[in-house]
């Protein structure tokens, strides 16, 4: 056996040693570390069902639409959505889904009208973008991820960018319940800032409503019933067996290598061309899922 270890050590005549694997490049200013991920509750997580397996899951944003969060939360509890569809799938617009008849009852404990929620209490980004827009005057990304936009006189919201969840609703202000949500799909849908409730933001899965095929029906609603997307159930993830809760964890933007990421993203480097400049709905919005599924 020693004699055989002793040959193994020697190399053979022509072939050299492995060089041993360089260290891996330092983290660059705008990298994010470790503690820079926070990880997102379970009742913070609205997980959407379609057939065939496929799941879309929303974050919640109850800070930001107390109100409409809670019923969509009862909504939920109830198992109100199983069952219920995708049913408006508008090219280059919005996904909407809920209940295509708008018949089916709701729940005890779930208004019928909610008063709008279009604007937000808190209104300090933790970082600012360089400029703003033709919608905003200021705009920014909280501490928590979240993207929000001001008129620069304390009026706040949050945008509506691709996949933000937004309240889907009649003429009247407060016809909204939270029964009926919508995504942008395509262009961002700006020009709705203030006017729907905004609750949450798709943070997996999105593929799976902006692929859905279009309608060419009137307001991008399914005239036939078969071309709906079934929707097999709705939960939180507060309320799925603990084995079976997906785990995201979001990028905090309240440090230097976030703002780090927005001065790049506003001035990318060459060759890339930049305007030194970006719509609130350009900087990307990180989320890693921590579970292994």
């Amino acid at each position: 056996m020693t004699i055989l270890l002793a040959l193994a050590a020697i190399v053979a005549p022509g072939q050299a040693a492995a060089a041993p694997a360089p260290p891996p490049p330092p983290p660059a200013a705008h990298d994010a570390l470790a503690g820079d991920w926070r990880v997102i509750p379970d009742d913070e997580l609205l997980v959407m069902r379609l057939a065939g397996g496929r799941t879309v899951t929303i974050r919640l944003a109850a800070w930001a639409a107390p109100q409409h969060v809670a019923q969509i939360r009862r909504l939920a509890a109830a198992h109100w959505w199983d069952a219920a569809s995708v049913y408006r799938v508008q090219e280059n617009w919005v996904a909407q889904w809920g209940d295509a008849s708008e018949q089916k009852p709701l729940p005890a404990g779930v208004a019928t009208q909610v008063d709008p929620e279009f604007e937000v209490a808190r209104v300090a980004p933790a970082a600012l973008l360089a400029r703003g827009d033709p919608h905003a005057r200021t705009s920014g990304i909280t501490a928590d991820g979240w993207p929000v936009a001001s008129d620069g006189a304390g009026h706040a919201w949050l945008p509506h960018c691709y996949a933000m969840v937004g309240v889907a609703r009649d003429a009247d202000p407060r016809s909204g319940s939270g029964a009926e949500l919508f995504t942008p799909i395509g262009q961002s849908a700006r020009r709705l800032d203030r006017n729907y409730t905004v609750v949450g933001r798709i943070i997996d899965g999105m593929a799976n409503l902006s692929g859905l095929p279009r309608s060419d029906a009137p307001m991008g609603v399914y005239a036939n019933p078969a071309q709906r997307a079934p929707i097999e159930w709705v939960r939180l993830a507060s309320e799925l067996p603990a084995a079976e809760r997906p785990r995201f964890a979001y990028r905090a933007a309240d440090n230097p290598r976030f703002a780090a990421a927005v001065r790049r993203r506003e001035n990318p480097p060459p060759p890339t061309i930049g305007s030194g400049a970006i719509d609130i709905c350009e900087m990307p919005l990180e989320v890693k899922r921590l579970d292994t599924r």
